[in-house]
């Protein structure tokens, strides 16, 4: 995938602007603290946010470990702009960089990292990019290191299918449908990622959102 190629966070709705409004309505407070609750950061961790937005998931565990070097990565410089000035000078810790979350090797160097995280990006990606990126998270991670993931998964009653019909509106049915299908952890093993397991289970007004963790062997 090229800078050019990406679906902006909002898909075709609206302005990246707003989208931490529209986030708010989606659980996000339960579900981001659920992953940083599983990324349990330490002081000397460096932890890449791969798809970062507008930063909240950042600022999060900067709040949560001020110590640990978080890097946030997005295609999306106009996205950045906005996560920098949430961060103002208050975070040293917190870096960010333009970059493809398919290409972190080439950002960051291979092992670089002691955990990777992302949230709501794999469902916007085709199947093809879905893989390539997991397949970069893992490539980043150190031995040990852990990758946890909070996105759309398998969603599994009718009211959750009919909630992520929004999602597939926005997005488009052919690259969300496989998450809806429960396709990441299938992926994240296919990665080699070892002991990969759906961790929580999120209901929100658009489908459940998914907590997968895994760690690099």
């Amino acid at each position: 995938m090229t800078e050019r190629t990406f679906t902006p966070a909002l898909g075709r709705f609206a302005s990246t602007r707003f989208y931490d409004p529209v986030a708010s309505l989606m659980r996000e407070r339960l579900w981001r603290a659920l992953l940083a609750m599983h990324v349990a950061a330490r002081p000397d961790d460096v932890i890449v946010d791969v798809g970062c937005g507008t930063g909240s998931l950042a600022l999060l565990l900067n709040r949560a470990e001020p110590e640990a070097r978080i890097i946030g990565v997005d295609p999306d410089p106009e996205v950045l702009d906005l996560a920098r000035g949430k961060a103002g000078a208050d975070a040293p810790t917190l870096e960010w960089r333009v970059g493809m979350g398919d290409a972190l090797v080439e950002l960051l160097g291979a092992g670089s990292a002691t955990a990777v995280v992302s949230s709501l990006v794999l469902h916007q990606c085709p199947i093809g990019m879905k893989r390539a990126i997991i397949a970069s998270m893992a490539a980043v991670l150190r031995p040990g290191g852990r990758l946890v993931i909070a996105d759309y998964g398998l969603q599994r009653t009718c009211l959750s299918r009919l909630g992520y019909r929004v999602v597939q509106l926005a997005d488009g049915k052919e690259d969300t449908q496989p998450n809806a299908e429960g396709v990441l952890p299938h992926l994240m093993a296919e990665a080699g990622l070892h002991d990969v397991r759906e961790a929580d289970v999120v209901s929100t007004i658009t489908g459940t959102i998914s907590i997968y963790v895994a760690r690099r062997g």
